[in-house]
């Protein structure tokens, strides 16, 4: 489809949104409370009327009708910004049946202006703050401000929330009378007790493409997480305390001690040593002869901060109009808002876990050992033997251990990406047909993308952002069989010596389907071969031949 043609189709569709947008404000207008002089409760200076979207990256002059609180309809030219104007009136929801008097008034003090269910660029009073993505230092690029609070909403330079997902519990909490939408965090002596300095990939040096094409924007190798996220109270805190601008931390740093029962078995078998900086005995605890060990860890947890040019340069139109309507509609501004190019997507972060000295990480002259895993709740947590995830994943903590007690440094990078990106629920939907339709190799993934429509949406593109934030110019070790993975850590300039595939000792039976069917499709192993031949051979086992 050429550009005109999918602009004429979504400048259709956005006229069809404005037509259910005008009929939603006749009916708030027709809700307002009769009597009430609403206008001292909702400021109408902050609060635009609801309005049609004009298309991205059109110039078109064609007027559009703009609805407004009297029977009259005003007009303004697409690529300017309708005005802020109206009178205020009830909430959308207010026509829910069962709807209290005293839960209306509860709204009003908790939310006292109108709903704005999008704004425009250039719009009165809408000044976004400063953000250059890529800028070479905290005060050129400028805070990431996605708060709607009424001292941040007119500055907002990012749409999405914090948190992620976790902002649906947020909402939860305020609706529930548990939490104050202003409460305003206080970040006295929550600094990070590590040092994860600056480093020229945080600016545009070194910048590349994940497309095939090479990258032109100079927005540097990081485009999906904020570097300053860990340091947001110290470089911001002018624009927080001064300005009065809420900004939050995306990124939090920590220490800690992580206690596995797996690495209790490789002490008493002798495979790894007690060192006691690394690799530390428990306390002792009354009535337990054997404690075990605990291992001494840095961990860093991310939020995700897209910047969207960043995530697709050459396509940010079409994937602002995939994510606004693979979120239901969710975020209009993403259509209505251009000019702001950060997004926070409600989806889950990663985990960083750095074993040994974390200086180590950008030093060159030290091995490092690596491990990114894409979580497995089935498995990592409950040790369902149907996939490799948590063998793997031991196994990989306990070479960067060794590494780290070499005097090197490890890393493992813990993405929240259940079920290849797709979800637990179509983790299991999957499950349900390979055990009903024959588990055989040679269906593995067949399976998943009858159900799925894709085999994988983990989009490993993105990934080695976190390896950039933290220095990282080289991986020595590299405990993974993924060729994609592999594939997209070397292409975004970061080279890998080694490479790890897991032992066939830790291989759960049931689980060589998956392993050999990665195989053959090109993930890598040092010992064997796989044919499209043999995975017919490979065969797991049965729900009939377990008791349940």
């Amino acid at each position: 489809m050429s550009t005109d043609a999918l602009l004429l189709k979504i400048m259709t569709q956005l006229d069809a949104m404005q037509i259910q947008q005008q009929t939603m404000q006749a009916q708030l207008d027709a809700l307002s409370i009769p009597g009430r002089r609403d206008s001292a409760v909702h400021p109408v200076a902050s609060s635009p009327p609801i309005a049609s979207s004009p298309p991205i990256g059109t110039a078109s002059s064609r007027p559009i009708a703009i609805p407004s609180s009297s029977s009259k309809s005003s007009t303004f030219q697409l690529g300017t910004s309708p005005p802020l104007s109206g009178t205020p009136s009830s909430m959308p929801h207010h026509a829910l049946s069962g709807v209290t008097s005293s839960e209306k008034e509860r709204e009003k003090i908790l939310y006292p202006g109108r709903v704005n269910l999008t704004t425009y660029p250039g719009q009165h009073s809408i000044s976004p703050h400063p953000l250059q993505w890529g800028a070479a230092s905290p005060d050129a690029r400028g805070p990431v401000v996605c708060s709607r609070l009424p001292g941040s909403i007119k500055a907002r330079n990012a749409l999405g929330a914090h948190s992620g997902s976790y902002s649906i519990y947020r909402a939860l909490s305020i609706a529930l009378g548990s939490l104050s939408p202003t409460h305003k965090p206080d970040f006295t002596m929550t600094e990070p007790p590590i040092d994860i300095p600056p480093n020229p990939s945080w600016g545009s040096k070194g910048g590349w493409s994940i497309g095939p094409e090479p990258a032109t924007g100079g927005y540097g190798p990081i485009v999906s997480m904020d570097p300053y996220g860990h340091l947001v109270p110290s470089v911001f805190r002018r624009e927080s305390e001064e300005l009065g601008l809420d900004v939050r931390p995306s990124i939090a740093v920590t220490l800690a001690h992580i206690k596995m029962s797996e690495l209790d078995d490789s002490v008493r078998r002798g495979t790894l040593k007690v060192d006691g900086k690394v690799v530390m005995n428990s306390p002792p605890l009354p009535g337990v002869d054997h404690v075990g060990v605990e291992v001494v860890v840095s961990k860093a947890a991310v939020e995700p901060v897209w910047h969207l040019p960043g995530v697709a340069e050459r396509s940010e139109l079409l994937l602002r109009r995939a994510l606004f309507e693979e979120t239901g509609g969710s975020y209009p501004e993403l259509i209505t808002r251009p000019d702001i190019k950060v997004f926070l997507p409600p989806i889950g972060g990663l985990t960083a876990y750095i074993f040994g000295n974390p200086a180590f990480l950008s030093d060159p002259s030290k091995e490092l050992t690596l491990r990114v895993h894409d979580e497995c709740n089935g498995s990592d947590v409950f040790g369902s033997d149907i996939c490799t995830c948590k063998p793997y994943l031991t196994y990989a903590i306990e070479e960067c251990i060794r590494g780290a007690q070499k005097g090197g440094v490890g890393l493992v990078v813990y993405f929240r990406k259940e079920g290849r990106a797709l979800g637990e629920v179509t983790k299991y939907l999957v499950y349900n047909l390979r055990k009903r339709g024959g588990d055989s190799a040679d269906k593995y993934f067949k399976s998943t993308e009858l159900i799925a429509g894709v085999k994988d949406m983990r989009f490993q593109a993105l990934m080695p952002d976190v390896l950039h934030w933290l220095g990282i110019t080289k991986v020595d070790h590299m405990v993974s069989m993924s060729d994609m993975k592999y594939n997209a850590i070397v292409q975004s300039g970061i080279p890998i010596l080694n490479r790890y595939d897991i032992p066939d000792h830790l291989i759960p039976p049931d689980s060589r389907v998956e392993i050999d069917a990665k195989i053959a499709a090109g993930y890598f192993s040092s010992s064997k071969t796989v044919t499209e031949a043999d995975l017919v051979r490979t065969v797991g086992r049965t729900w009939e031949e377990t008791d349940h």
